[in-house]
């Protein structure tokens, strides 16, 4: 639908801007907040299959050194282009059959747009209607948290599986003979990879990056956290020396890296989140703590060893793999304690071969089906408490004790 453009509407600034795109996520919604330099003319409409509301903002550019944020809450993805027309268009992907409307804030001389996600907000009392109409706090950022925690009387929920392409930004990772980039080719099939999660009824996927820049290590397993994930897969492309070396592989976090995180989070338990089902451990003594994250870490360990079997099994019927069994690493980007992680190793970028199996879209997307399969079969048989595939399966006895073996 056009925005509202009436006999008396103001006279629109040439060449506005758009500041900032923030993230408000909270339990059953998500706001998608626009921020421009001045009011612009817009155009606001839903596309399907995958679901995605779209803004496109007249004559309008985006900040110099701005960027979209990763997805969150019921925005799975967030991107901005430019049109050749010199519009700007800002596409929020979103799950099937969220419903999403735009609003602006104070009037058609507001120069902020809300694209509304989710259940609508409840009606504001004019005290809250005047703070609506104001501009963004200062300060805000898309880096917030996506919901309160899995209460365990929270019924239905999505199961939330973070996805984390590797790389990014000045960091290109591995580089092919051909001039392929890693970072690149990763995040099309972890873009491919998050649409197929949420074309699946009761999951959803969040995107640690959605384009091409740069997150430290510790950033996205944050953001993972954040996000309340149930499992978290980062997305790679191995390299070697040797041009022969071929084949996918999938790693879990080694015991020694266990190990180490468990010190770190001890040593900083004072500051530290709390681990997945709300237990803190701010206020336990050093030898109940370590209890508590190495049970915590040894579940998390073997579910991320489950999960990745499955994954690895599929992936070998539809491209060859390296090695027939999962591998064990340190790598930083498994270390969450209380979430399940993996990290996949797609190919060989220095293989010529893997390299142009890589560059083909087919071929990732292929990859990407294989590691929803894998992950979708572990919770198939694994549910978390509180989502519909528990729901789903809870009913007959028999049904019970298959899922428990």
């Amino acid at each position: 639908m056009l925005a509202g453009l009436s006999p008396g509407a103001p006279a629109w600034a040439a060449g506005s801007e758009l500041r900032r795109i923030s993230l408000v996520p909270e339990a059953t919604r998500t706001e998608v907040v626009l921020e421009l330099s001045a009011p612009a003319r817009h155009r606001f409409f839903i596309l399907e299959n995958p679901r995605r509301a779209v803004v496109d903002l007249r004559a309008v550019r985006f900040a110099a050194g701005g960027r979209a944020p990763a997805g969150e809450g019921l925005a799975t993805s967030v991107r901005i282009g430019p049109q050749a027309n010199g519009d700007l268009r800002v596409v929020v992907e979103l799950p099937r059959g969220t419903p999403a409307r735009l609003r602006q804030p104070g009037g058609e001389r507001a120069a902020r747009l809300v694209i509304e996600l989710g259940a609508p907000a409840p009606a504001p009392s004019s005290t809250t209607a005047a703070a609506d109409a104001a501009p963004a706090a200062a300060g805000r950022t898309a880096n917030v948290a996506v919901r309160a925690a899995h209460a365990p009387a929270e019924n239905g929920r999505e199961i939330v599986v973070a996805i984390d392409a590797g790389h990014g930004g000045p960091d290109p990772g591995a580089i092919g003979r051909a001039g392929t980039y890693e970072k690149t080719v990763v995040l099309d099939i972890a873009r491919e990879l998050a649409a197929r999660i949420n074309r699946e009824p009761g999951m959803r996927a969040v995107l640690t990056r959605d384009g091409d820049y740069f997150l430290t290590l510790r950033q996205r397993m944050n953001r993972a956290r954040a996000a309340k994930a149930d499992m978290f897969v980062s997305v790679h492309a191995d390299a070697v020396r040797d041009p022969g070396v071929s084949g996918g592989s999938v790693y879990v976090l080694s015991e020694k890296g266990a190990t180490d995180e468990q010190s770190r989070w001890l040593a900083e338990r004072e500051n530290a989140a709390d681990l997945k089902g709300g237990v803190s451990l701010d206020d336990k003594d050093r030898m109940l703590a370590s209890v508590l994250l190495d049970l915590s870490q040894s579940a998390s360990i073997s579910a991320s060893m489950q999960a990745a079997e499955r994954v690895l099994r599929a992936m070998g019927r539809v491209s060859e793999v390296r090695k027939p069994a999962v591998q064990q690493a340190g790598f930083v980007v498994l270390k969450s304690p209380d979430i399940p992680s993996m990290l996949v190793e797609t190919a060989f970028i220095s293989n010529p071969g893997d390299e142009q199996m890589l560059r083909r879209e087919d071929r990732r997307r292929a990859l990407a089906e294989a590691i929803f399969r894998g992950v979708h079969s572990y919770f198939g048989t694994h549910p978390p408490e509180g989502t519909r595939f528990a729901n789903e399966r809870k009913s007959p006895p028999v049904a019970a004790a298959r899922i428990d073996r």
